[in-house]
């Protein structure tokens, strides 16, 4: 299957409810998928008329007590902003999908990973964070769906899942499958009814004295539970590298070929590949800074996640940029020339 049908089915084999989405290339077989599907099910699929009103429907369904999710491309993520800020305000849980084209403005429908500020920073106006799966080929991309709306609901928070282009259009062998639950809190803050219990209000909006800064250190104390407990990665080929490149998505696809190439010529070098990319593997980079010389950041970006690198190597040894934006896709011959340059700086062979 292509990326986008097969996370759109593994959606509906994770029990989403109500799918709320307007086209925009690249991700439209989502949209386009879940019309057949959700339909099919007995289940919600509204075509909006826009991306701000997708991100309120599934606002309205969430509150409800529903797995909603939207899924969109760049501009249309860049759209739905302010709907997302409120979600976290009213501690509703929602997935959404990003499938990244080339930025900033309209940019173009190549694949790119621009959009990494805006997600793991939150995006939206205000204090808060996104949980953000960074998955690196169309099985992730599937068995990602099931997390994202376990992580939504056993936090009460919105995942996520950013995958680009090459990922959301290429075709792959997958295997579909229903996944274990994680276990959940009961939604006895769902909005289902008055009959029995006393009346429950979904808000984002806190005007009694002290309560938004209650509000936000009730989800900072979500967030460091989430840093505790939630982060993943892959470590590839480190036990021994002098050299460690640092790459996501379909980035780390492309950097892993080039990390196998280099070790063919006997060159020290290994990868670590953020799956979660907030929570950011911090700690284990952190950990590798302790013994490795040089650090590689490969993004199709001007230079993102290296940020992220930087922080946790805290200055410890160098941390480099290969990067290509709007829409550029490094190539691993590139990465490898890139890794061999580092290799004669560093003295690593």
């Amino acid at each position: 299957m292509c990326g986008n049908e097969a996370l759109a089915e593994a959606a509906v084999i994770a029990g989403c409810d109500a799918y709320f989405g307007y086209p925009i290339t690249p991700q439209n077989e989502i949209t386009a998928y879940m019309s057949r599907r959700m339909a099919e099910e007995g289940r919600v699929f509204v075509q909006s008329e826009s991306e701000l009103a997708a991100i309120n429907m599934v606002f309205g369904a969430a509150a409800t007590g529903k797995r909603a999710m939207t899924s969109s491309s760049s501009p249309g993520i860049s759209l739905m902003q302010e709907g997302m800020s409120y979600l976290a305000g009213a501690e509703l849980p929602a997935v959404v999908v990003n499938v990244m084209r080339g930025g900033p403005g309209l940019g173009n429908i190549a694949p790119s990973q621009g959009d990494y500020f805006q997600a793991t920073r939150g995006g939206g106006h205000g204090d808060y964070r996104h949980i953000v799966l960074g998955p690196s080929s169309v099985q992730e991309l599937a068995d990602c769906m099931p997390l994202a709306f376990d992580l939504a609901d056993q936090y009460r928070i919105t995942v996520m899942v950013l995958a680009d282009g090459i990922l959301g259009q290429m075709m792959e062998p997958v295997v579909l499958e229903p996944k274990p639950r994680r276990p959940l809190p009961p939604k006895d803050w769902a909005l289902t009814g008055m009959k029995d219990r006393k009346q429950n209000i979904v808000r984002s909006l806190w005007l009694a004295e002290g309560a938004l800064e209650e509000l936000n250190y009730r989800l900072e104390a979500k967030h460091r539970q989430i840093r505790d407990n939630e982060v993943l990665c892959e470590e590839y080929r480190i036990e021994d590298a002098e050299i460690i490149v640092v790459a996501y998505g379909i980035a780390a696809r492309i950097a892993r070929a080039a990390v196998d190439r280099a070790r063919e010529q006997g060159v020290p070098v290994g990868m670590i590949r953020p799956i979660t990319l907030w929570p950011f593997p911090s700690a284990q980079i952190s950990a590798a800074a302790e013994t490795f010389r040089v650090f590689l950041a490969v993004e199709m970006s001007c230079g993102q996640m290296i940020e992220d690198v930087k922080l946790a190597v805290e200055g410890r040894c160098p941390v480099l940029l290969h990067g290509r934006p709007g829409g550029g896709v490094p190539m691993v011959d590139e990465i490898q020339d890139k890794i061999r340059q580092l290799t004669i700086r560093s003295g690593a062979v």
